[in-house]
């Protein structure tokens, strides 16, 4: 599914008018299924009440739909418009049809009535400023929010749904004005919106659905950003028949381990086993097998002759690429640390112009690329390759800040694997994957739990046990990222927001992989089907 910017959206609305779907019926469909939301939210109508804040553009006449649909199914309803609506506007005349008081917000009794009605207010729909707004929130709109925000803090408070975009977040920038509101539940209309996935906006915009409001498909082909949602990974897991045998699902080696991160290298082995590779072998010091191979029996190993204990001897290289004949992809780098010898290993392993198969490369095999071979590293690196960096490696692969990093996540992660001719696998907050032909596809999870050790090498070898049976780089890059967050949402469910161990996804990557096979269970809305 598209992620788009407010100018993108505007000119999908008008492909959109001219395609005969006409802008009252997206309205209409918009504020139907928020409608749906927020009834869903309430569990019962009987007794409930809903206050809907209505602006005066398009995002207002959403809210008015909701108000009418809402009254309808016999939830009791107040209406406040927080700016002029166009005269004979027709939802504004049918919300009055149906008894629904309306109140406008531009005088101090207007706030108390606002403020006496907060307070028996089960839920608040924010339906003020969507994609259009450009100017800070100021004056009474400012004192009536700040009158919302006290009321959602009291214990007792009513819950906020936010239509399209919590009222003060930019849809492109994820800037939000200090009067914004902090939705529960955002429901962003046809296609989510770029400030969703950006902070503080994705912050504000709480748990975000995406309503299908009756856009054609074929109307947004020039954007290149993507969300990747549940069902896109449920049909690009790999096929598994029940004839199989171990060869069927290919050969993983992970090139990791030095005294230091022992553990690195068997949770990169583990997850690339975890993923579904038939078979993973990890080529470690000779003097860590033992240590490894007591927590991970099931692979094999080449154990590696040492120039220190713990440090992987440079000539090891050639080990490596004689026993790599019949694998199917190759994992370097994590734990390996950064010994003299184990740059020259790099060097030898990753920039000599050997044939490898496809390879993914974390951790120290990124840190040490620019060390041996200088600002222009990866015109000798082997394709087709997935470079998976945190803001901290990218900054070394690239030069660049890690403040400008991460305020221009999806701009530095396409610019850079266009660059490289790679796909890179941006790690943090929203993840991003870029592929060299200028697209990217970010994954929906934010999780604070994850930002625990060990977690990345658990991506990467989850991503090198996908290639490993076949798939694409942008294919294995993409379900491995999916895959590997939804199986920290699962443990973040159980754990909450702190406390989670890399190993705990171990177990969790194939209880994830399983409920992507199974049909959806629940779908709240349409278009909502990566929940």
């Amino acid at each position: 599914m598209k992620i788009v910017t407010s100018e993108q959206m505007r000119l999908i609305e008008q492909r959109s008018e001219e395609a005969r779907v006409s802008t009252d019926k997206l309205m209409e469909n918009a504020g139907l299924a928020v409608a749906r939301s927020v009834r869903r939210e309430l569990g019962s109508l009987v007794g409930a009440h809903a206050m809907v804040l209505v602006g005066r553009g398009n995002n207002g006449g959403d809210g008015l739909v909701v108000a009418r649909r809402l009254r309808s199914w016999g939830c009791s309803v107040s209406v406040f418009l927080t700016g002029p609506r166009s005269e004979g506007d027709s939802k504004l005349a049918a919300v009055a049809e149906r008894d629904i008081p309306v109140y406008t917000i531009d005088r101090n009794e207007d706030l108390t009535k606002l403020s006496e009605l907060l307070a028996r207010t089960d839920i608040v729909v924010d339906a003020v400023l969507g994609t259009g707004r450009s100017r800070p929130i100021e004056g009474v709109l400012r004192e009536a929010l700040a009158l919302v925000r006290e009321a959602t803090e009291q214990r007792s408070g009513p819950g906020i749904i936010a239509v399209d975009l919590p009222s003060g977040v930019d849809g492109d920038t994820g800037a939000a004005d200090d009067a914004a509101l902090a939705a529960d539940l955002t429901i962003t209309l046809g296609r989510p919106k770029a400030g969703l996935y950006r902070f503080p906006g994705a912050t504000l915009a709480g748990e975000v659905e995406i309503a299908d409001i009756g856009l054609p498909d074929d109307l947004d082909g020039d954007v290149f950003v993507e969300l990747v949602t549940r069902c896109w990974a449920s049909e690009h897991l790999p096929k598994r028949s029940p004839s199989a045998h171990k060869g069927s699902f290919g050969k993983t080696m992970v090139v990791a381990g030095s005294s230091n991160y022992i553990g690195a290298a068997h949770l990169a082995t583990a997850a690339a086993g975890r993923a579904g590779a038939g078979l993973v072998t990890l080529a470690i010091p000779r003097s860590l097998v033992t240590d490894v191979a007591a927590r991970a029996p099931e692979p094999t190993y080449i154990p590696l002759p040492e120039s220190a204990p713990g440090v992987i001897e440079a000539g090891s290289s050639e080990l490596i690429l004689d026993g790599l004949n019949g694998y199917s992809s190759l994992l370097v780098g994590c734990g390996l640390g950064q010994a003299p010898e184990t740059a020259d290993l790099v060097q030898r392993l990753l920039l000599s112009g050997a044939v490898l198969p496809p390879i993914v490369i974390d951790a120290d095999g990124l840190n040490l690329l620019p060390k041996v071979a200088g600002q222009e590293w990866w015109k000798g690196l082997p394709r087709p390759a997935i470079l998976t960096p945190h803001s901290g490696e990218m900054a070394r692969l690239t030069g660049l800040s890690i403040e400008y990093i991460e305020g221009e996540r999806v701009a530095v992660a396409i610019a850079s694997a266009v660059k490289w001719n790679a796909v890179v696998v941006l790690k943090g907050a929203f993840t991003v994957v870029a592929t060299p032909d200028g697209r990217a596809t970010i994954a929906p999870f934010a999780n604070p739990a994850m930002a625990s050790a060990g977690t990345g090498d658990v991506l990467a070898g989850t991503i090198a046990g996908f290639l490993a049976q076949g798939l694409s780089p942008e294919t294995a890059a993409i379900l491995g990222v999916f895959v590997h967050g939804r199986a920290g949402e699962a443990i973040r469910r159980r754990l909450g927001d702190s406390g989670l161990l890399a190993s705990d996804l171990l177990r969790a990557i194939p209880r994830t992989v399983r409920r992507l096979r199974e049909p959806a269970i629940r779908h709240p809305m349409p278009g909502n089907e990566w929940r």
